[in-house]
């Protein structure tokens, strides 16, 4: 438990003075909050605890945007198979649940602390540290606060990597919170913004817009909801980045965009404020199939090992089609095509 009045750094710091070694670790496939949420944690460790630290991940990098922001701002992050625990070495799990399977810890054992901002089923693991604030729109939001109280100069570089991550996490959420607005004052003096730039015009590869057209080809419109299962994905980004732009369209409340990656089903979820919680709805979706959760607005999930080969079993797209529709309140139909294939055919 932190004391009241005392600095959450000051007490992360003091909990990892007791080991010899720190791992920082998070998500497989990390986004931009990830990485920028790591990275400004492993440097707060350097600077202060004067600690070997260590920032990992699991995966890969599929999106144009965060390849472009690894490539241009070069975090310390190293990408492994599996890890080991020595004795001594403190682990220190950012923007991911400690229960989730989606990381390197997995199922080793609990972390020494977390750093998070995803809503967490059930109650809070009892950890030596634990900093959740569901409130905020990206765990970079609580690590730029931890360098701001120890008063480490992020420089350029992690400062437009710690921008880049709220500008992109607060994509279709509720809106700042006070803690987010005063993290992105701080960060702006700092950040370079011709380099945020150019993140956010990162050159996308010609496969991307094949994968575009198929996930419009398959989108399905069930009155204010829609469903879309990827014919092919090349990995878990285009799945959450179809759903975003579907999430857009003007008379869409709640999407879900599934797509199969290493022969698991992985899903996207989105809802505009007011039309329900993504991450309940996600949830109740996979419910004795796998799991799920993240945000109000913004969530995602997976069916382990159901899939075969590189597309969604007719099967399970029916059941979840069912499931998604029924958790949705809305009533089982046919689905319309979000464009028509005699459009399609018409305009050759």
């Amino acid at each position: 438990m932190t004391v009241a009045g005392a600095k959450r750094s000051d007490h992360l710091l003091k909990v990892l003075s007791g080991y010899q070694h720190v791992l920082v670790l998070t998500h497989d496939n990390p986004d931009p909050d990830a990485i920028a949420s790591g990275w400004a944690v492993a440097a707060l460790v350097r600077a202060k605890a004067a600690l070997p630290v260590r920032f990992v991940a699991g995966g890969a990098i599929f999106r144009a945007e965060n390849r472009r922001m690894v490539e241009l701002l070069e975090p310390p992050l190293e990408f492994v198979e599996q890890i080991e625990v020595p004795e001594g070495t403190a682990t220190v799990l950012v923007d991911a649940e400690p229960h989730a399977v989606n990381h390197l810890l997995g199922e080793a054992g609990l972390p020494t602390a977390v750093i998070d901002h995803h809503q967490h089923e059930g109650r809070r693991p009892r950890l030596p540290f634990c900093d959740i604030r569901p409130k905020v729109v990206a765990s970079a939001t609580i690590a730029a606060h931890y360098l701001r109280e120890q008063h480490i100069d992020p420089g350029p570089a992690l400062a437009t990597a710690l921008t880049y991550a709220i500008r992109t996490d607060a994509t279709g959420l509720r809106g700042f919170s006070a803690a987010d607005h005063r993290a992105m004052r701080w960060l702006s003096l700092r950040a370079d913004h011709q380099k945020l730039t150019d993140i956010e015009n990162a050159p996308l590869q010609p496969d991307y817009y094949a994968d575009l057209l198929l996930a419009m080809q398959n989108t399905f419109l069930y009155e204010d909801v829609a469903l879309c299962f990827l014919p092919r994905a090349g990995g878990s980004e285009i799945i959450a980045e179809v759903a975003d732009l579907l999430i857009r369209h003007r008379d869409l409340t709640r999407v879900m965009v599934g797509g199969v990656v290493n022969g698991d089903l992985l899903v996207s979820v989105r809802s505009k404020v007011g039309a329900g919680d993504a991450s309940d709805l996600v949830a109740r979706s996979l419910e004795g199939l796998g799991h799920g959760g993240g945000h109000c607005q913004r969530a995602g999930g997976k069916v382990p090992g159901m899939a075969r080969g590189e597309r969604v079993s007719e099967d399970l797209q029916s059941m979840l089609r069912n499931r998604w529709l029924g958790v949705c309140g809305v009533d089982a139909q046919r689905g319309m095509r979000l464009v028509p294939k005699r459009e399609i055919l018409e305009n050759l």
